[in-house]
């Protein structure tokens, strides 16, 4: 119990410092340590990262630093890719959910080690077409509904590169669209868990929710002194490393 205490305040104190990766922790948490079961894992976490996203995101909005027209242009396709992904849970295997977890485990740890095309982006500038920010959204949606990753590490990207934001804009307005795609994928997946005879364990949720948001808040105050570059490659090193070895793990037993 005391190593998933340890991994609650992680997952809060990674969302506080990078505006991001709390549901790359969560899932791999609740399923190496608490011991739940993959789909249960998946739901589980999309309901945390939804209440930790939450709380962080109330301080961007007191600051106005979320753009709540991009949330809703970018939020509302999210919430039906969320769905979407989350019923198509029922047609995919534990072992299959998982290898594509693991892949976008290197994803994130690409986008953290060395993101070249955002390094200098602090300032507003055009979006791009509506239509690109809305498939964009429902694209990002579906990967949370189905394996559980809350997606800011896509988000923040695409919110800098199609809408236009700034790296602070970004951050905020994605803590804002992560609350609603992840809680949206959450009431998704309970038909899966239904049809599985998957109980959610709301004292596991409680936990992680409050460990959570505290370490979020731990993470955001610490991150004003410690240098984002080096935290972010640090970070995306760990994520390579978990997501090898999950990689091997899944592959192995497809093959």
């Amino acid at each position: 119990m005391i190593l998933a205490w340890i991994g609650a305040i992680l997952i809060g104190i990674t969302l506080g410092l990078l505006g991001s990766g709390g549901s790359i922790l969560t899932v791999p948490v609740l399923t190496y340590v608490v011991g739940q079961e993959t789909k249960l894992a998946i739901a589980s976490s999309l309901i945390i990262v939804s209440i930790i996203s939450l709380f962080s995101a109330l301080s961007y909005a007191y600051n106005k630093l979320v753009k709540w027209r991009t949330v809703l242009l970018f939020g509302i396709p999210g919430m039906i890719g969320a769905i979407t992904g989350a019923w198509g849970a029922h047609f995919v295997s534990d072992a299959i959910q998982m290898l594509i977890f693991s892949i976008l485990l290197l994803v994130a740890a690409f986008f953290l080690f060395d993101p070249p095309t955002l390094k200098e982006q602090d300032r507003e500038h055009a979006e791009r077409a509506k239509h690109q920010i809305v498939i964009d959204g429902f694209i990002v949606g579906v990967v949370t509904g189905l394996v559980g990753v809350g997606g800011g590490f896509l988000i923040i990207p695409a919110l800098v590169l199609l809408g236009g934001l700034s790296m602070r804009l970004a951050i905020g307005t994605s803590l804002v669209i992560v609350t609603v795609q992840s809680f949206a994928g959450f009431i998704g997946y309970l038909p899966v868990l239904s049809t599985l005879n998957l109980t959610i364990d709301w004292s596991i949720i409680l936990l992680f929710s409050v460990l959570g948001v505290f370490g979020s808040w731990f993470g955001h105050k610490l991150g004003k002194k410690i240098n984002q570059r080096h935290l972010k490659k640090g970070f995306s090193i760990l994520l390579v490393f978990m997501g090898l070895i999950m990689l091997y793990k899944y592959i192995s037993t497809l093959i």
